[in-house]
């Protein structure tokens, strides 16, 4: 077993710094370069588009909104990789991959609004509750007219997150229970933490992809607040650290501090990579949940999905780091959440450590709820069978149980590779699309100039194939005037609205 893990890490190792991290880098330069900065341009209007409300679907049922489909991919963004993949790639890389991370995000946020705004263009509608799904396999088989490719990537992405990502996420909550729980060496506990999620997981699953975003709503921003409250609170009894902390960060990104020549390469390599893992920029795991929002132009959507890999990465993983880095803790054998653990309890006091515990099941959970609907939105790709979709949900129960109960790190290794092979095709798959998300970005920011809240439909680029959900009346185009926007009404139902710069 661990001559296979060894060479699976080999592998996957090669895998990542030849061929995928150049591929995910240069796609991020480009994206930015031919959107003139979107995800820096226009941050204010992700925050205004964010706070739309959804319409109604023709069952009478509520559309997810933009801030329910955001909560959905933060869900599964913000997981245990926010707490112990920084604290990993610190350990390994120094205090400089702290600098890469901030850096990738940055780049890849463009990633995140193109392959966002694609999903929302051509997503399709459920037929039984008029609600929406998408992602890259359906603009891959409608926008490039390649089907296997879809296939191919709904496959990986379903074993992936569906049910490799869940196990790691449930193995992970059964272990920091353990160590924060009075029995928790027992061997019967891990099965009661087993059987304890499958209870949770299954009311949320088996309620839809509405109830998915009604429980992501409160449950992100809860376990966010939490974790950042700790956060703030350790910087501000270290304050006279951050000054350090920061030349920390920006000496180890250049090297500046370092002996070692190899010491610069795996500061950029473990941010750059962690934080791919992180916030998901360009792996075509966010476009999923996207694409289930009601909203009136395809551009709303990429700018909120790029506003969640700031929230990711710039909020949630640099409080990660600063807690790390400003109590300064010893680094040597200590990684991942430990290393986080220890530096809370070293800066708050034990309690601090249960607290932690919380956090960390309430990251894992919602992680585990967002996980869970990408295989959903992937499996209604590939077939329309109505025994699969109950049969997978029942498997992810399964694997979430069994995930409690031992060891998963030739899992893990092999969802790395899962992963890298699931961003490759997506971002082969993006490159030659980007130019339709310029184009709707262009129309978007028109109409904004104009004094307007945008709204696309089909007969604006009637020379797109394979848009399904976007015609001329209105219907799958969003409310044609979001709720919640500003400016006075003028005679003929527009809002005038702030002109984007």
């Amino acid at each position: 077993m661990n001559a296979l893990d060894s060479l699976i890490v080999d592998v996957n190792d090669h895998f990542w710094t030849y061929l995928l991290i150049p591929l995910v880098v240069g796609a991020g330069l480009y994206f930015t370069i031919r959107s003139k900065a979107v995800q820096i341009r226009l941050l204010p209007e992700m925050l205004r588009v964010l706070k739309g409300k959804a319409g109604t679907a023709e069952d009478g049922g509520k559309q997810v909104s933009s801030f329910g489909a955001f909560t959905i991919s933060a869900a599964a963004r913000v997981g245990t990789g926010n707490i112990a993949g920084v604290a990993t790639a610190i350990t390994l890389g120094g205090a400089g991959a702290v600098f890469w991370m901030w850096l990738m995000a940055v780049i890849g946020a463009a990633s995140a609004f193109v392959e966002s705004a694609l999903a929302q263009l051509y997503k399709v509608r459920n037929g039984e509750t008029g609600t929406y799904r998408g992602g890259p396999a359906y603009y891959m088989q409608k926008a490039l007219g390649k089907r296997w490719m879809g296939v191919l990537f709904a496959v990986t992405i379903t074993v992936t997150f569906g049910f490799v990502f869940n196990a790691v996420q449930s193995n992970t909550i059964a272990a920091v229970a353990s160590g924060s729980v009075a029995g928790g060496d027992e061997p019967w506990f891990p099965k009661l933490v087993g059987l304890g999620l499958v209870l949770l997981l299954g009311l949320v699953i088996f309620g839809g992809v509405r109830r998915i975003a009604t429980v992501t709503q409160w449950l992100v921003p809860v376990m966010a607040v939490v974790y950042l409250l700790l956060g703030f609170a350790v910087v501000a009894l270290n304050i006279g650290d951050v000054p350090r902390v920061f030349a920390d960060i920006v000496g180890g990104a250049f090297g500046f501090r370092e002996v070692a020549g190899g010491a610069l390469g795996a500061a950029i390599q473990q941010g750059i990579r962690r934080g791919m893992f992180s916030n998901e920029a360009g792996l075509g795991s966010a476009p999923n949940a996207g694409a289930t929002a009601e909203v009136s132009h395809p551009v709303k959507q990429g700018l909120v999905q790029s506003l969640g890999v700031f929230f990711d990465t710039l909020l949630v993983c640099s409080m990660t780091a600063f807690i790390i880095l400003t109590t300064n803790p010893q680094l040597s054998g200590r990684q991942g959440a430990d290393l986080t653990q220890n530096a809370l309890t070293h800066a708050l006091g034990g309690w601090a450590g249960h607290v932690l515990t919380l956090v960390v099941f309430m990251l894992a959970f919602s992680s585990m709820i967002g996980n869970y609907y990408y295989g959903e939105s992937n499996i209604g790709f590939m077939t329309s069978k109505k025994w699969v979709l109950p049969s997978y949900r029942v498997l992810v129960l399964v694997v979430v149980f069994l995930g409690a109960l031992g060891s998963v790190s030739v899992v893990w290794n092999l969802a790395d590779v899962f992963m890298g092979f699931m961003a490759l095709v997506n971002i082969l798959a993006i490159l030659p699309l980007g130019a339709i998300a310029f184009r709707l970005l262009d129309d978007y920011v028109a109409q904004r100039r104009a004094g307007l809240d945008p709204v696309f439909t089909r007969d604006r680029m009637p020379d797109l194939r394979g848009v399904e959900c976007w015609d001329a009346s209105g219907a799958g185009a969003g409310v044609p005037r979001q709720a919640g926007s500003s400016g006075p009404e003028r005679p003929d139902g527009e809002r005038e609205l702030a002109v984007v710069r």
